[in-house]
């Protein structure tokens, strides 16, 4: 019998789909260009637009308001909007069992109550930040962080959290990578999400990297992810720059924003030495053939307008800045929009997936869709595992995602006929070449400013249709030339919210009596 591989899940925080090497990006990406060299790539692979949903649908494999996460951490008395995962689920850690040593370094954002921790569902051992963000070097008393299920205090000097993480994981591999149990490990990291904080050593290598500004960047990417067949230039034309950024020609302060840009360079660079380390040790212990090893980011590029008016430098432990809308528009190339929303650039994620032992074609790209709910699929087909029906009592809901390792050996999968998503009043559905999306709006615009503004009360917008096989940036709007096709996927939109426990987003405004937007220069989401 072949021995039940190691896993190893890497989850990246607020990264756009062009924004390492393999996936057209100048940031110095060696160790995940490697993992690309050695195994598969998707050009479609989804996830969904936001932090807390996104990890849901990952530990779980349902949908995120199955899980509990319809929106963030707030329990509405709703079993659809519980905040956490609830116990009619079970992540990859309970449902692997006792056949695996289950590891969790990194960003959990799942709920902070202690039965809603890591090594209470499942986890044998924790080590990571319960919450959404933080300081980089000096996470805020405020913060709950742990080292291997107890509460942990960082030192004063010399931390860094991404580095953390990454040396945590490198230490549970060299503890549990040589027993004869498996191990399944779930590195998520917080980098590149805002503050923009990073290493000098590291922010140096791209001062005055940016100087050539957005509109060169996006052109130099969009050259490579078509050089590379990762999109066709007919279906994917790269789109004119966002208009909530100036052309680089008009830009006052060049400097500051390329500071911005080198900082968020740097972030991604120091999270890629970590992923060298892992896969270091995994070459060192031997056990590198047969450990699958997944990467991906948890939503597109974040374009939130956080730190506009500060006057702290980036990159500096006493800065709270984010990068901003511009360089949001260069992380998701060629794609529109962002984080929050369910067009293209708020729902594509680069995925590699690398396993010497099962996957055969070394550096091939894939054009087959996939969406994270498949992880918990792929793990256990991997493993050899079946899905719970119940587990310590409870009914589990049936899982939603199918296993991706049909592709990843080089076959044709069945894949979902429809696949969903819902947030902050954000729909969409894809049926095959079909999308059909809809954004809820305020009277708001995306500028390079301000970010996010809005005076009014959210409402939804005229869905739109799009053929994502000849239309992948969507901006062709096909919805009055095919209306039957609107009403259709309309209905199974509406099935599946219903189905699985979706409220209209104004109904969850008037519940939870919150603003939707923020009325200050800086917003403070997660």
């Amino acid at each position: 019998m072949t021995k039940q591989p190691n896993i190893i899940l890497i989850l990246v925080d607020d990264m756009g789909f062009s924004d390492i090497g393999c996936y057209g990006s100048e940031i110095h990406t060696p160790n995940l260009d490697r993992l690309a060299g050695e195994g598969v790539r998707f050009s479609q692979f989804y996830n969904t637009p936001r932090c807390c949903p996104t990890r849901a649908s990952i530990m779980t494999g349902l949908f995120p308001h199955q899980a509990g996460l319809g929106f963030m951490e707030e329990d509405i008395g709703n079993p659809a909007y519980t905040g956490t995962i609830h116990r009619q689920c079970v992540t990859i850690a309970e449902a692997l069992g006792d056949q695996y040593n289950s590891l969790m370094v990194g960003k959990w954002h799942l709920g902070k109550q202690e039965q809603q921790r890591p090594y209470n569902r499942g986890f044998d051992s924790y080590t990571g930040l319960l919450d959404g963000a933080s300081n980089y070097f000096k996470p805020e008393p405020i913060k709950t962080l742990i080292k291997r299920n107890l509460p942990f205090q960082p030192p004063d000097d010399d931390f860094y959290t991404t580095d953390w993480f990454s040396d945590s994981a490198v230490d549970y591999i060299d503890e549990y990578g040589q027993q004869e149990k498996p191990f399944f490990l779930y590195l998520a990291y917080t980098a590149p999400h805002w503050p923009l904080q990073a290493p000098e050593e590291d922010i140096a290598k791209y001062k005055g990297a940016y100087m050539k500004g957005w509109d060169q960047l996006r052109k130099e990417r969009y050259d490579r992810l078509i050089g590379m067949g990762m999109l066709d230039e007919k279906s994917s034309p790269l789109t004119e720059r966002d208009s909530g950024a100036p052309a680089w020609d008009t830009v006052e302060n060049k400097e500051a924003w390329d500071l911005k840009m080198a900082v968020y360079a740097a972030m991604i660079d120091r999270m890629d030495q970590g992923v060298g380390k892992v896969l270091e040790k995994l070459k060192e212990l031997h056990i590198e053939d047969n450990t699958l090893v997944m990467f991906l980011s948890d939503n597109g590029a974040c374009a939130e307008g956080i730190g506009l008016q500060s006057d702290k430098t980036p990159g500096t432990a006493d800065s709270f800045i984010a990068y901003h809308l511009p360089w949001a528009n260069v992380s998701t190339t060629p794609f529109r929009l962002y984080k929050h929303m369910v067009n293209e650039g708020g729902i594509s994620t680069p995925f590699i997936a690398r396993w010497p032992e099962k996957i055969r074609q070394q550096g091939a790209i894939t054009h087959q869709f996939g969406h994270l709910m498949d992880i918990m699929a792929t793990c256990l087909d991997a493993a050899g595992i079946s899905y719970p029906e119940t587990y310590n009592g409870n009914e589990i809901i049936p899982i939603e995602g199918k296993s991706l390792l049909p592709i990843l050996e080089g076959n044709e999968r069945e894949g979902h006929e429809y696949m969903f998503w819902e947030h902050e009043g954000n729909r969409a559905v894809r049926q095959g070449k079909w999308k059909l999306l809809s954004r809820c709006k305020m009277d708001w615009q995306f500028t390079a400013a301000w970010g996010f503004r809005g005076d009014r009360g959210p409402h939804e917008e005229k869905w739109e249709l799009y053929n994502i096989e000849e239309d992948r940036i969507e901006l062709n709007d096909l919805s009055d030339q095919y209306p039957e096709k609107v009403r259709e996927l309309a209905d199974r939109h509406e099935q599946w919210a219903r189905r699985t426990g979706v409220i209209p987003w104004t109904e969850y405004m008037e519940v939870t009596k919150t603003e939707y937007l923020l009325r200050t220069q800086e917003i403070t989401w997660d």
